[in-house]
């Protein structure tokens, strides 16, 4: 029973797939990775193929606390065209579970209508279409059940705010530590 969810749509950003997966597998907290194709194996945007955990029909929605969507393109738009996946965005925030999505991936909230003012970020190119919330130009907002992020750049940042999420600041400083982030410790 995986904590959280990610979701690997062909052309999807492998950078901020597997930092995000890594870090929270250094930290303890179960995630699989979901393809929403029917094989395990997806490429990215820059042709690197990573083998899924699961595909969609398996993933265990129940259990899981968190939906995670790395961005990149045509990765976005594959994962706003697959309806099983967003029926399943719907209905955790219907019942108050975390969303988190990284460059342009929170476009998918917005395009969902989910965000109803919250504050939000992303790849800076997208800001203008997230017309629900209110863009932050910042590395990582976190807002109610949202954490989301401006790209490939900040996604060390974003997979710490989402192990904070988890288990608190004192585990989100440790595996910062343990990665040599930024060299402050």
């Amino acid at each position: 029973m995986a904590q959280a969810l990610i979701f690997l749509a062909p052309g999807y950003e492998e950078v901020e797939m597997l930092t995000v997966v890594d870090l929270l597998r250094r930290s303890n907290i179960t995630i699989d990775m979901v393809s929403i194709t029917d094989s395990l194996e997806v490429t990215s945007s820059h042709n690197v193929t990573v083998k899924a955990d699961i595909c969609l029909a398996d993933a265990d929605f129940d259990s899981a606390q968190m939906i995670i969507l790395p961005g990149g393109i045509p990765g976005t738009p594959n994962l706003l065209a697959c309806t099983a996946l967003t029926d399943k965005i719907k209905e955790f925030a219907a019942q108050k579970k975390w969303l988190s999505a990284i460059c342009a991936a929170p476009t998918i909230y917005d395009k969902l209508g989910l965000y109803q003012g919250k504050k939000a970020t992303c790849y800076p190119t997208f800001a203008e279409e997230l017309t629900d919330a209110v863009y932050v130009k910042q590395p990582v907002v976190t807002d109610d059940i949202f954490i989301t992020s401006r790209g490939a750049g900040t996604t060390i940042e974003f997979a710490a705010a989402i192990v904070e999420r988890f288990a608190g600041k004192e585990a989100a400083t440790a595996v910062l530590q343990k990665i040599i982030y930024n060299d402050t410790y």
